[in-house]
Parts: C-alpha cells; sequence; structure tokens
C-alpha cells in the first residue's frame, strides 16, 4: 500500500499525470472545518516527512500526517484510514 508521499512523488514525477490536476486535502488548523485544498502547481517541495505549499503569507510546512485525501482529476487517489487504533491496557497488574 502506497502512502500519501509516495503518490505525491509519482503524480509529480512520472510523465504520464499532470500535478496541477492533484488535490490535497489537508488538516489546517483555523481554516473553515479545519481542512484545508492544495492543488499541485502550489506544492512548491514534498521533503521526507512534510510537503511545502504556497500560501498567501507565504509558505506553509505541512506534515505528511495531516494530508486526510489525495485525488487526482475528481478520483480519489488515496485517502486516510480511519481504523480505531488499539487500546492497550496500561493499568498495574
Amino acid at each position: 500500500m502506497r502512502t500519501s508521499r509516495a503518490h505525491l512523488l509519482r503524480l509529480k514525477h512520472d510523465p504520464a499525470f499532470d500535478f496541477s490536476q492533484a488535490v490535497v486535502e489537508y488538516v489546517d488548523r483555523g481554516a473553515p472545518g479545519d481542512i484545508s485544498l492544495a492543488t499541485g502547481d502550489k506544492i512548491i517541495n514534498l521533503e521526507q516527512g512534510w510537503m511545502e505549499i504556497a500560501a498567501e503569507g507565504g509558505v506553509k510546512f505541512i506534515p505528511f500526517h495531516r494530508i486526510r485525501r489525495i485525488a487526482y482529476q475528481g478520483s480519489v487517489l488515496w485517502e486516510k484510514s480511519n481504523k480505531p487504533k488499539p487500546q492497550i491496557d496500561l493499568s498495574p497488574e
């Protein structure tokens, strides 16, 4: 299963895709609904743990764990799983 970063790298570097057609939905605290969108033409750089996005106030650094969905030409390529994490019992025995 590909990671969000792997999908973005392929969309950016594979000549079969037009990166400007990619749309990334991510958690953006303070934005309406705490969600923002970035198109591929606004993504400046893809680093190991984050992406850099051109924004009105300058460059925004978005960690990959905040990405919720990646779409290409209207089709969802990747979506963050909302599987519940297993509970660990930390109570003393």
